[in-house]
């Protein structure tokens, strides 16, 4: 594991190496190793995931002054999306370094977008929790937001739930609720149902292999719902 580190150029960012283990461990790898006392990196993804959204929020706000705010938000949520937190993660090859199970492995999940952008995330997490702001917004200018010029012009669609607020705030409803339905399935291979709802009343149902795919499954079956084509 250590020369996958320092293959990944990751161990010089932590001072305590238990921190990027603990970024890097996947909870399917703890179903395996149950006798041991092992944390996944859920908790660092939680945390990441905050600090990931006020670094790209800083970045646009101060990058377009003259952008409103209903377009820094879908600005922020393609560069936060999980396709391309996953390509980030692929870039730094963080699949080749990340405790996966078994049976995770042999489904792919090294090349999982959405466990390659939960592992980013928490990577970011881990960064923060070990140096701080700083190093943490470093690390994100570096993997994330300098090519994203290049991502913008290479015209990512806007993720499914920025266009369905944008579709209902022109229409004057209130802002879109997301919950979850329901998670079956095992670790491995979870499948997510997350609800759409406005004004408490059921949009409609979106499935996926993550909550946010779920969430934006949902999203786009509402947008046709709305009329607009995705």
């Amino acid at each position: 594991m250590k020369s996958k580190f320092v293959k990944l150029n990751l161990k010089k960012l932590f001072k305590n190496k238990d921190i990027l283990e603990l970024a890097l461990t996947h909870r399917s790898y703890l179903n395996e190793h149950k006798g041991e006392k092992l944390a996944s990196n859920e908790r660092l993804e939680f945390l990441g995931d905050a600090v990931l959204e006020l670094i790209v929020s800083s970045y646009l706000y101060q990058k377009y002054p003259h952008l409103p705010e209903g377009k820094l938000t879908s600005m922020r949520a393609r560069l936060v999306q999980t396709k391309t937190l996953g390509l980030a993660a692929q870039k730094l090859k963080l699949g080749s370094a990340l405790k996966l199970s078994r049976g995770e492995k042999e489904s792919g999940g090294e090349n999982n977008p959405s466990i390659m952008a939960n592992t980013f995330e928490a990577v970011i997490g881990g960064i923060y929790q070990d140096s701080g702001f700083e190093k943490a917004c470093n690390f994100v200018q570096k993997n994330l937001l300098d090519p994203s010029e290049n991502l913008f012009s290479n015209k990512i669609p806007l993720d499914h739930k920025s266009s369905f607020q944008e579709l209902v705030q022109a229409k004057g409803l209130k802002t879109p609720e997301y919950v979850l339905v329901s998670e079956k399935g095992p670790d491995h291979k979870k499948v997510f149902m997350s609800a759409v709802l406005i004004n408490n009343k059921r949009v409609a149902l979106g499935q996926g292999y993550s909550k946010q795919e779920a969430e934006q499954e949902a999203a786009r079956l509402a947008c046709q719902k709305f009329g607009k084509k995705t």
